[in-house]
């Protein structure tokens, strides 16, 4: 996974790999994408799929006429296409885990049940609600008790790096919270996050009852949501939401985009990512 990553105009901001399923949390680069020169983007192609011969030619300095160098940049724009799209990413990471387990099993056919599943993280709060919720999952599923035992998942990978204050290369970074002239990378502070998902571990099981604002991280406030949608999300975030996720502002302003008419989850997205004052329509 973080190996595509690296090839792809992909970011990962998430991820948690279980016994039958995995997560994963994506930031489209297209800005990069959009970037690469020729060369970058044969170069790229190159680590996951055999290109044409024109296309190594180009590579290695070959003089290419009018008519081969138009060809070349039509198919080249296909790739960059591609090498910023979730779905090829999806198949290229599916592919080899297929290959790999029919190889162990000796056996031949279909391995994932069905194609993946996707939802469209609108804001902040969205972003910040399905990254718990994935870095969640062993804790949710009672494999591990604590996030830094959570085995192959982005929030261990993350603990394990903040030990030598540093962040992991292979994710996308924490920049701190949202501002003007800010970097690529996640709109939290680092700290902060960890925080939210370890105190949103301890609170996750239902039979648990109590005071559960007590010691409330701060970046809920920030966020808007109360301690009590927070837990709630984190333990039905995917089974709550489809598509679009965000405040209802920023799920109208994707329908005016996508020309749609409406979108599913909607009320749910009023009720636990939206403020007070949101209304619906």
């Amino acid at each position: 996974m973080r190996q595509l990553a690296g090839i792809f105009a992909l970011d990962i901001a998430a991820y948690a790999v279980m016994s039958n399923h995995y997560h994963v949390v994506l930031y489209i680069d297209k800005k990069s994408a959009d970037k690469w020169s020729l060369a970058e983007v044969i170069i790229l192609w190159e680590k996951l799929f055999r290109a044409p011969s024109l296309a190594l030619r180009y590579l290695k300095g070959d003089t290419l006429d009018h008519c081969e160098l138009k060809k070349l940049k039509e198919v080249t724009a296909i790739w960059r296409e591609r090498l910023t799209d979730i779905s090829w990413f999806m198949r290229c990471l599916n592919e080899s885990i297929a290959r790999q387990a029919n190889a162990e099993d000796k056996c031949t056919g279909r391995f994932w049940e069905g194609r993946f599943k996707s939802q469209a993280l609108l804001d902040e709060k969205a972003l910040a609600a399905c990254m718990a919720y994935v870095d969640l999952n062993p804790i949710r599923a009672n494999i591990a008790k604590t996030p830094e035992d959570s085995d192959y998942t982005s929030i261990q990978l993350r603990i394990r790096s903040a030990i030598t204050a540093e962040q992991p290369k292979s994710l996308l970074p924490f920049v701190g919270d949202e501002r003007l002239s800010m970097p690529k990378g996640l709109p939290f502070q680092l700290g902060h996050y960890f925080e939210l998902v370890d105190w949103s571990g301890r609170h996750l099981d239902p039979r648990k009852r109590g005071a559960i604002a007590e010691n409330t991280p701060p970046i809920l406030e920030r966020l808007g949501i109360s301690p009590e949608h927070w837990l709630y999300l984190n333990r039905n975030f995917e089974s709550r939401f489809k598509g679009l996720v965000g405040s209802v502002e920023a799920v109208r302003k994707a329908c005016n985009l996508l020309n749609k008419r409406w979108a599913q989850g909607v009320h749910d997205c009023q009720k636990f990512l939206s403020y007070p004052s949101s209304q619906l329509n």
